[in-house]
């Protein structure tokens, strides 16, 4: 009888060892070729920042408020356009005219970082739909 349970827990234990893991290697690999595929499809924007080592008056970009097309937001998410306080759906249709006056001119936006993002977010939408391809915006060191 001792034999017996011998035999079987021997079975048991040889059982319990051989775990069988093609599945999940092949749900692993199946998830990396998604992940690679996919990858360079994804769009994201991307805000290039300045390095605050460069101090160099030579090297140092001029910002010109005098531009044709400002976009200011305050601390209090308002919204200014060249100096004129405007609702979100004025900001659309004036930036469309400012695209039609100087088609080749960046608009610029001076963002206060007390502002939330969100207001970021509907601004540059708004210089999309508009038709712009770029956007200038303007970070203050502090």
């Amino acid at each position: 009888m001792s034999r017996r349970r011998l035999s079987s827990l021997r079975e048991e234990q040889a059982e319990e060892a051989s775990i069988n893991l093609t599945p999940l290697i092949d749900v692993v690999f199946v998830v990396l070729i998604m992940f690679i595929i996919i990858a360079p499809m994804l769009e994201l924007d991307k805000v290039k920042l300045a390095s605050a080592r460069a101090r160099d008056t030579k090297d140092v970009a001029v910002v010109q408020e005098e531009s044709p097309i400002t976009i200011h937001v305050y601390e209090d998410n308002s919204v200014w356009i060249n100096a004129r306080k405007v609702t979100p759906d004025e900001l659309f249709s004036l930036l469309k005219m400012a695209k039609q006056q100087n088609p080749h001119r960046i608009p610029q936006l001076f963002h206060d970082k007390k502002a939330h993002f969100g207001t970021y977010q509907s601004v540059k939408n708004a210089v999309e739909q508009a038709g712009f391809d770029e956007l200038d915006v303007i970070l203050q060191p502090g």
